[in-house]
């Protein structure tokens, strides 16, 4: 009985033919010519992407650029290209990136040393060679910006090996500022954006 039924489900396979791809749901295979591939039906820009993403599907590119400075200047170089009014006879990237170098030298090479005032911290901060120069640059800009800000005092001035600076501040932020240190200080008043879009576009931030 069952070699009967599976006969007659053979014959009646044969007599209704095999399935569309549609039918079948199985994938339709790509359109040839001459028994060839056609390449001109496929997506070459997907191909591409998954080539440069090692064979890895992946649902968006990278957006970090890498290295902070090429970032930095990247974001000010694609605001400056995508307003209109831009006046490229004064902008100056060389300044900026200056700029971002003395940050660099500073957070990375400058070495300091802290004591305690009545109200307040001194911080002594040197370098060699090229670090001197950041440091004294980045200190007594940082110290003009910040002075009076938030009840804080700030006083710097240049030495042979760098810059000392010393900031005084109400009773109830000395636990912050022993917190900050130096480094934290520096990184403090979210202002240094808005100094790198002047120095981009020709002004000067620290006059």
């Amino acid at each position: 009985m069952k070699h009967t039924l599976f006969a007659a489900a053979l014959a009646a396979s044969a007599l209704a033919g095999p399935l569309s791809a549609q039918q079948s749901g199985a994938p339709e295979p790509m359109p040839a010519q001459g028994g060839m591939m056609d390449h001109s039906a496929m997506d070459h820009s997907a191909m591409n992407h998954e080539a440069m993403m090692g064979g890895a599907t992946v649902s968006a590119m990278p957006t970090e650029p890498g290295q902070g400075a090429f970032a930095a200047i990247g974001e000010i170089v694609a605001l400056l290209e995508a307003d209109p009014n831009t006046d490229w006879e004064h902008v100056d990237i060389d300044a900026l990136r200056a700029h971002l170098v003395d940050m660099d030298m500073v957070m990375t090479w400058a070495s300091v040393t802290r004591e305690a005032t009545d109200f307040g911290e001194r911080y002594v901060i040197s370098g060699e060679g090229q670090v001197v120069g950041s440091i004294q640059r980045m200190v007594v800009a940082h110290a003009g910006v910040m002075e009076g800000k938030d009840g804080w005092s700030y006083m710097a001035e240049p030495t042979e090996s760098g810059a000392v600076l010393e900031v005084t501040v109400p009773e109830a932020d000395m636990a912050r500022l022993h917190a900050l240190g130096f480094f934290g200080i520096l990184t403090s008043g979210m202002h240094h954006q808005t100094h790198h879009w002047m120095m981009a576009t020709g002004g000067n931030p620290h006059q």
